[in-house]
């Protein structure tokens, strides 16, 4: 994972040096690692975090760790194991106070360890009463003249179970696709904005391309 990671982060610093605005695909959440440790090489960066957990899970606060893919939040902020956290001694590849997590259920259970490191939260529910007030507030944050831009990173499953089922961990509670791509836009829209990858959609699971079809409307409309 370090190595692919390294080898992720050189493609992308190649396009960021060009200023174009990627768009990274596929994977599940460490995916983040190569956007995070491509951004740092170039200077202070933050992060959007858009799920349907925190993935904030450390060996402080759970028994069980190993599982990168729910560790990403906690990863390139510098918790977790040093060969992941600190490649080209460069960690922590997003300050806490450069980080932002929105989408999670009623029941995240790392809530508290999100707070105690001081990152802004935003819900699923509060999201879904007003994302153009969730979007305000994050870029209220993350457009400070100390930040050189931000990356949105997007778990699909931040959706609901309802209508996006295609993902390793479905869960009720979550957004509609009108309410992600509210959210979506005014971030993508942000000047400061350089990129977003998007991961955990499982093909396999949406055997007649609906579901892709439906997320692929709510990606082009958001970054239209």
């Amino acid at each position: 994972m370090a190595t692919y990671t390294t080898k992720l982060a050189d493609r992308l610093g190649k396009l960021l040096e060009d200023d174009k605005f990627v768009v990274l695909l596929g994977g599940e959440c460490s995916n983040l690692l190569g956007p995070a440790l491509a951004l740092k090489r170039r200077g202070r960066y933050g992060v959007v975090y858009l799920d349907g957990h925190s993935d904030f899970r450390t060996v402080d606060n759970d028994e069980y760790v190993g599982a990168a893919g729910g560790e990403a939040l906690a990863l390139v902020t510098g918790r977790g194991q040093d060969d992941l956290t600190n490649l080209e001694n460069l960690g922590p590849y997003v300050l806490d106070t450069d980080a932002v997590m929105l989408g999670y259920r009623e029941d995240e259970a790392y809530l508290d360890s999100l707070r105690e490191a001081g990152i802004p939260d935003w819900s699923a529910l509060t999201i879904i009463d007003d994302p153009a007030a969730a979007a305000a507030g994050v870029l209220a944050h993350l457009e400070r003249d100390e930040l050189d831009g931000f990356w949105v990173h997007l778990d699909v499953d931040i959706l609901d179970s309802e209508v996006m089922p295609a993902v390793d961990s479905p869960d009720p509670g979550g957004l509609q696709h009108e309410h992600l791509r509210g959210l979506l836009q005014p971030l993508l829209a942000s000047a400061n904005c350089v990129g977003i990858d998007i991961g955990i959609f499982d093909p396999d699971l949406d055997p007649d391309g609906r579901y892709a079809a439906e997320l692929t409307d709510t990606l082009v409309a958001a970054l239209t």
